[in-house]
């Protein structure tokens, strides 16, 4: 027999799947181009300065990146209001995710998440030796903070809360969070998710460091992949309790916030104002594909994301490829549903038109 050199419990783990790349579909198709509203990003280029600061920070990079990423702390502590301390950086915020599965969890320990909700997060739990306890959404497509609340055990470590949730683009209200986070034992650490934070329009969802910061036992995560636009550089950050922090700080891989990313980061940081300008145009298209496409999937949720769900259920794989048949490609997720970027105006007619016609 051929010895095995690998888990074997991860044959049963589903693979994290990217966007279909748009260049390959448009040669298959014999277009000039497709659209690729299947992976969450902003369509606007890089924010101001972002370039410059890239292309000077790559003449140093034969040197290693500063392992702390003390700049880019001191930046996000400003911005944020909060001590730096109390900040990592990482590998976008999924890997940051990863890394606190890996300081709070030891094999056999349980970490409880909706489902479905971010599809990297079995990933997590599989590879961290964990327990994944999945609690189904609610019928409109939410989490259900109740029965999350009595799915805790005392093997329950970690709990994560998508907000909004990825892929529905749902919210949790302030209240819920709140009677939710009091039900959770001090000792079981409550990551919310926010790497869509910034296109949240509802002022009931609250914001997880201003509301929750002073709570030992929460951590919020967020991105500058989506709304500042750095999807290719990959750089996120958590802020947590200086202890939570400190313990992230220890296990993430050395110098995986490469030079570029820092000094990406850096500069878009500066751009906040644009930031909130792009916001606002993904929301008003959002808005207009949600009003759109309603008249074909009457059931799609609100999102307050910067994509739509579609809860096609059995016919989410077939709805796809009929898309992608006209050149536009969205993320399917088989018996569910699929979820829809928000792009440009022009990109979001040609989703429009594509649905109709696969409808």
């Amino acid at each position: 027999m051929t010895p095995r050199l690998t888990r074997a419990d991860l044959d049963s783990l589903p693979s994290y799947v990217p966007g279909r790349n748009p260049a390959d579909l448009a040669r298959e198709l014999g277009m000039t181009e497709a659209i690729k509203l299947a992976s969450n990003e902003v369509p606007y280029g890089p924010l101001p300065g972002v370039v410059e600061a890239v292309t000077a920070a790559a003449a140093g990079s034969h040197r290693y990146p500063d392992l702390a990423a003390v700049e880019l702390r001191d930046a996000l502590a400003d911005r944020l209001g909060v001590d730096a301390e109390r900040i990592a950086t990482g590998c976008g915020s999924v890997a940051l995710a990863e890394h606190l599965a890996r300081v709070t969890c030891l094999p056999g320990d349980e970490i409880l998440y909706s489902w479905r909700s971010f599809e990297a997060y079995p990933i997590i739990a599989t590879t961290t030796g964990a327990t994944s306890v999945r609690v189904p959404n609610t019928a409109g497509h939410g989490h259900d903070l109740r029965a999350m609340s009595a799915a805790i055990t005392d093997q329950t470590r970690m709990i994560l809360v998508c907000n909004p949730n990825n892929p529905t683009g749902t919210t949790v209200g302030r209240a819920e969070l709140d009677r939710f986070l009091d039900t959770v034992p001090d000792d079981v650490l409550v990551v919310l998710d926010e790497a869509y934070r910034e296109f949240i329009t509802d002022a009931d969802v609250p914001d997880g460091i201003g509301a929750y910061g002073d709570r030992a036992n929460v951590v919020v995560l967020r991105t500058l992949s989506k709304a500042w636009g750095l999807a290719g550089l990959r750089i996120g950050y958590l802020v947590a309790q200086p202890t939570v922090a400190a313990a992230v700080r220890k296990v993430v891989t050395p110098f995986s916030t490469s030079i570029v990313a820092q000094a990406a980061a850096i500069a878009a940081l500066k751009q906040a104002d644009e930031v909130e300008r792009r916001c606002a145009l993904v929301v008003a298209e959002r808005d207009r594909v949600t009003t759109a496409i309603r008249e074909l999937v009457p059931d799609v949720p609100a999102s307050q994301a910067n994509f739509v769900w579609l809860p096609l259920g059995a016919g989410s794989a077939e709805f796809a490829a009929a898309c992608e048949k006209q050149g536009v490609i969205v993320r399917p997720f088989q018996g569910e549903g699929v979820r829809v970027t928000i792009g440009t105006p022009a990109e979001n007619d040609a989703f429009l038109a594509a649905a109709a016609n696969a409808l």
